[in-house]
C-alpha cells in the first residue's frame, strides 16, 4: 500500500473513531434529558393535558415534542436547551406556563426539532418548581 493510501485510511479510521465517541456522548447527554422510566406516565399525563399559555385552545403538542431541559438566564431572559442540537433558545415570556404546577420540579420545553422549524419555535415552557 502506498503512502497516500495509508494516510487516507488512517484519516478515515480516526474520523470514524471520533464520530463514534461523539455519538456515544450525544446519546448519554440525550438520555439525561429524558424522563426516568418511573416518571414516564406522570409526564405523558402532564403533556397530554398541557395547553399553550398564550392560546389555551391549542395543546402544547405531546410527549414527542416535550422534554425536561436545562436553562440559562441571560440578562433576565430564559433560554432553554433544545435536545436535538444542544442550542439554547430564547423562551418568549408568553410561552411560560404560569397557571399550572410542574409534575416533577424540572424545567420542561415543548418545541419542534430544528429540522422541522426554520426558526427557534417554542410551543410551551414550564419552569422548574411551582410556577
Amino acid at each position: 500500500m502506498n503512502w497516500t493510501c495509508k494516510l487516507l485510511l488512517s484519516a478515515v479510521l480516526l474520523l470514524s473513531l471520533t464520530m463514534g465517541v461523539r455519538a456515544q456522548e450525544v446519546g448519554q447527554d440525550a438520555a439525561q434529558r429524558h424522563h426516568p422510566p418511573q416518571d414516564r406516565l406522570l409526564h405523558e399525563k402532564f403533556y397530554s393535558t398541557w395547553h399553550m399559555p398564550d392560546n389555551p385552545a391549542l395543546g402544547c403538542c405531546n410527549d414527542a415534542d416535550c422534554y425536561p431541559t436545562e436553562i440559562r438566564y441571560v440578562e433576565g431572559r430564559i433560554y432553554a436547551r433544545r435536545r436535538e442540537d444542544g442550542k439554547y433558545i430564547l423562551i418568549p415570556s408568553q410561552k411560560v406556563e404560569r397557571n399550572r404546577d410542574n409534575p416533577d420540579g424540572r424545567n420542561h420545553l415543548c418545541a419542534p426539532p430544528p429540522s422541522v422549524s426554520a426558526v427557534d419555535t417554542v410551543y410551551c415552557f414550564a419552569l422548574g418548581g411551582a410556577t
